[in-house]
């Protein structure tokens, strides 16, 4: 990520959060004040609240239409990302906006340690567009799958949004690598926990049987 962009970031999610000062700040109203800024830097902000271990629910499920829909729009080849009505009008208050500004200075003084420019075909182009849209699309399907209180349901699929998002805004394709790896860790530890469930689902009901 380039410093400017580094600078963008965070004075936009302090801005975002100036705003909810006066009143609660939807997704929507922030996003529209961007003026069709780049999907990275979209999902980025929207990515960060899910990057915790706690399960979020339902918002865990919305998010997860929001980054398949972005993705699906960036394999089309749209040059402004829009966001679903529901998520547009999920709101934010002031401490919940002054977080997202913690988090993410965190997460940027982590990104200058481990990237630098290389691979930039895979994050720059239509070739990077469509990998960019292909890693939001299906992250996003892994998001939305509603596993309720299942712990990291939220966080793994969302490290491989995140990865993508700042190999693009660092010009870094090394980070696809990573982004693709953090979803295939998402879908072995999805496939883990049904095989799980159904395996013991069915000792249970040959438990009762028994009976």
């Amino acid at each position: 990520m380039l410093k400017h962009e580094e600078d963008e970031l965070v004075t936009t999610l302090h801005r975002f959060a100036d705003l909810a000062g006066q009143r609660p700040l939807s997704f929507g109203e922030a996003m529209d004040t961007l003026d069709g800024a780049a999907y990275a830097l979209i999902a980025i902000i929207l990515v960060l609240p899910f990057l915790q271990p706690i399960p979020l629910g339902p918002l865990t499920v919305l998010a997860g239409i929001a980054f398949f829909t972005l993705g699906w729009q960036m394999l089309q080849g749209n040059a402004v990302p829009k966001l679903p009505a529901r998520i547009r009008a999920v709101e934010l208050s002031e401490k919940n906006w002054r977080l997202l500004v913690k988090v993410g200075v965190k997460v940027l003084q982590w990104c200058r340690l481990i990237t630098r420019p290389r691979l930039t075909h895979l994050v720059s182009g239509r070739l990077g567009q469509k990998i960019g849209g292909g890693i939001l699309l299906s992250a996003g399907l892994l998001m939305a799958i509603p596993f309720g209180v299942l712990p990291l349901n939220n966080i793994l699929p969302g490290l491989g949004i995140l990865f993508y998002c700042i190999g693009e805004l660092k010009n870094d394709g090394l980070m696809v690598f990573i982004s693709a790896f953090w979803l295939l860790v998402t879908v072995v530890y999805f496939t883990v926990f049904f095989l799980a469930l159904w395996y013991f689902g069915n000792a249970a009901l040959a438990y009762f049987r028994f009976w």
